[in-house]
């Protein structure tokens, strides 16, 4: 009998959860997750090393406004510099042109000239409208209960310290997920606004252009199932345009800012000669190929084993979204992931923010474990991966693979 009472009991809590707005469940999943990584930041900072960056009695404020936030604080305040900074040699030094605008101006905005503030609402505000978006874009393809879990999963993501600290990447989220869900439903002027509003906040928008590309090829070859009005065309292309003239409009505003013709490449690829000295020129899908060889000698391995290490990891990301529980959330989640795998692939050098960088490959939360057993590890896994992050990143960082 008492079994059966706890099953009556279960029941009719399902049933009152069920029975709320889609909005308020996500928000009740949302807040837990944000308290459960603020109680890890807490106990992070209570046991913080002195020889950390934060020192020995951080609070939460300190996290906020830590590591690359300080730059979008600097965009905010001072703006862009006219004059590319240079070192004594004359290569270019690493410098705000690397940082969008929108996440810095909105923050502060919101926190009506105290940035700290508005950084933290611009966060926190963002990583919710990134979970309803993200629920949205997965119901329709996986159900209410797997689209439910896969917001649990992303809320509580090893890296979602993210949601409240001052980066931009909560921000994109909002902006990519929104983005995502307009072009699977073919709210084709959502995306006008969408696409500039995601390339002026972090890098990537490129990675959205190759998506719409590739959206276009897919629906041609299913024209006969699925029709390809001229009207959707036209937006597939004109949009593919917009996306590929917002992601290098960045590059023309700093050679006009600074009269340097490759003033932007030369910001980034001062991060670069941080690790690989000797870097003349930025060369697509260099980093990766220079970087596999560079880590496994730094960890005393064979220089051979990390060019091994690459192809085999490039097959096995290539060989993920053939599976089956991927191949379930719809070509968009699809394509925007390999869209997006091939351009971290051209642009990026791998190093200790390579996590960080793999976030908007978020939707494929939806490709998680069904079981209950499953889900449970998961989150498990997620919470210890938060644990470690912030423990890492924040709590000890004080080297160079210590950089979120």
């Amino acid at each position: 009998m008492a079994h059966d009472a706890l099953t009556q009991q279960a029941e009719g809590a399902s049933t009152v959860w069920r029975s709320w707005p889609v909005a308020l469940r996500i928000l009740v999943v949302y807040v837990v997750a944000r308290l459960a990584t603020t109680a890890i930041m807490l106990a992070v900072t209570a046991n913080s090393p002195v020889d950390s960056r934060f020192g020995a009695d951080p609070d939460l404020a300190d996290y906020v406004l830590g590591w690359d936030a300080q730059w979008y604080w600097t965009v905010a305040f001072s703006g862009y510099p006219s004059e590319l900074p240079r070192d004594e040699a004359g290569t270019a030094t690493e410098n705000a042109w690397a940082f969008m605008p929108v996440y810095a101006h909105l923050a502060n905005i919101l926190g009506f000239g105290t940035w700290g503030v508005g950084a933290l609402i611009v966060s926190l505000l963002g990583g919710y409208v990134a979970c309803l978006a993200l629920h949205a874009l997965l119901r329709r393809r996986i159900g209410e209960g797997a689209a439910t879990w896969a917001v649990v999963l992303f809320a509580n993501a090893p890296l979602a310290a993210l949601f409240q600290v001052g980066y931009a990447e909560a921000l994109f989220l909002a902006f990519l997920m929104c983005a995502l869900l307009a072009l699977s439903a073919r709210r084709w002027w959502w995306l006008y606004l969408l696409i500039p509003l995601m390339g002026y906040t972090r890098p990537g928008v490129l990675a959205f252009a190759l998506l719409l590309g590739l959206y276009g090829i897919f629906r041609w070859f299913r024209r006969r199932d699925d029709p390809l009005p001229a009207r959707e065309v036209i937006h597939i292309v004109v949009l593919g345009a917009l996306a590929v003239a917002v992601g290098f409009s960045w590059q023309l505003f700093a050679a006009l800012a600074t009269g340097v013709p490759d003033a932007y490449l030369e910001t980034e690829l001062a991060w670069r000669r941080g690790w690989i000295p000797g870097i003349e020129a930025f060369v697509p899908f260099e980093g990766w190929i220079r970087a596999a060889p560079f880590w496994f000698s730094l960890w005393g391995l064979p220089e051979w084993l990390g060019i091994v290490a690459l192809v085999v990891l490039v097959l096995g990301a290539a060989a993920a979204l053939f599976s089956a529980p991927v191949r379930r959330l719809g070509p968009e989640v699809r394509l925007w992931s390999a869209s997006y795998i091939l351009y971290l692939l051209a642009v990026f050098f791998p190093q200790s923010s390579t996590f960080r960088l793999l976030v908007p490959l978020s939707p494929l939360w939806g490709a998680a474990p069904r079981s209950r057993v499953g889900r449970g590890l998961a989150l498990v896994l997620c919470l210890a991966g938060q644990w470690w992050w912030i423990a890492t990143m924040y709590g000890s960082g004080n080297t160079y693979w210590q950089v979120p």
